[in-house]
């Protein structure tokens, strides 16, 4: 194929598995959170076909790569545009979620706790026993949740995993640069302990949510605050657990020579996305757990 064409790929069938796998997923949680007996097993038929996409479809993409279908200019153009784009739409994702903090915190929590010229008659009428208080804990008369006992500390957990994420950039950066200069041992070692810090940031993450739930009592259903704390801290635990995957498969590719000096964007739009994660989190630690 002459580098000035343009490689169409083959209709697909692998977002039609994915699209259904994260509907299983969902729906499964849905029902395993009303305690419905299939909501598990939907779960797991779920995710099994949500990694089922993941081989299949890395696996195919990869098989044209190697066969020389990618070596277009314009080609790398799109995949580069398609990649900015998708982290913008991440971007605005997330964005999301922080404007509903941001409005709770500076709008309607002030306003249910009598403050404001909207927040006299809020609080008279919607609850006169509030007390307003930031994260929202124990209240008097409070009938309507069972709210946590405290909220999480930032100094320890969660500012042990902002060094580790921050840790994890640097060291997928000097992978880069290794990878730029055909380093290839510095490369798979500082690409493998990025992995490596990807996972401990997980398994950090599951050690504070069972502190959570069992020392702190906050939990999903423990008033506004525990479900945007959940919500928050869960998306972006996802998108470390896929952004960890896309290392994993990103440093077998390189174990296996896939990657040049002069062609490995597969490896910089993995770097991209995980620049992007630390980023979120850094957000997220200001202003869930800190401010």
């Amino acid at each position: 194929m002459s580098k000035s064409n343009y490689y169409l790929p083959e209709p697909s069938h692998w977002p039609i598995v994915g699209s259904v796998a994260l509907f299983l997923i969902l729906s499964g949680a849905a029902h395993w959170l009303h305690s419905q007996s299939y909501g598990p097993w939907m779960l797991l038929v779920g995710s099994i076909g949500l990694i089922t996409m993941f081989f299949g479809w890395f696996g195919t993409v990869i098989k044209e790569n190697q066969s020389g279908k990618f070596l277009s200019k314009q080609v790398d153009r799109s995949f580069r545009w398609a990649m900015c784009a998708f982290i913008f739409s991440e971007a605005m994702f997330f964005f999301a979620f922080f404007g509903a903090l941001f409005y709770l915190r500076v709008f309607s929590v002030p306003w249910l706790g009598g403050i404001g010229d909207h927040g006299i008659m809020t609080h008279y009428l919607l609850w006169p026993a509030f007390t307003l208080h930031w994260p929202v804990l124990n209240n008097p008369n409070n009938l309507l949740f069972v709210a946590p006992k405290a909220a999480m500390e930032t100094w320890q957990i969660p500012a042990l995993n902002t060094l580790i994420l921050l840790s994890s950039g640097a060291t997928i950066t000097v992978t880069h640069h290794a990878l730029i200069k055909n380093k290839r041992k510095t490369m798979l070692i500082f690409q493998g302990l990025t992995i490596a810090l990807g996972i401990l940031f997980l398994t950090m993450q599951v050690n504070e949510y069972m502190i959570a739930y069992t020392d702190k009592g906050l939990t999903l259903a423990s008033g506004i605050f525990g479900s945007t704390f959940f919500i928050i801290t869960g998306f972006h635990c996802a998108h470390v657990t896929v952004g960890t995957i896309m290392l994993i498969v990103i440093w077998l590719r390189m174990m296996f020579g896939h990657f040049t000096p002069e062609r490995h964007f597969a490896f910089e739009a993995v770097a991209w996305y995980w620049h992007f994660v630390d980023v979120v989190w850094l957000l997220l630690f200001i202003f869930v757990y800190w401010i």
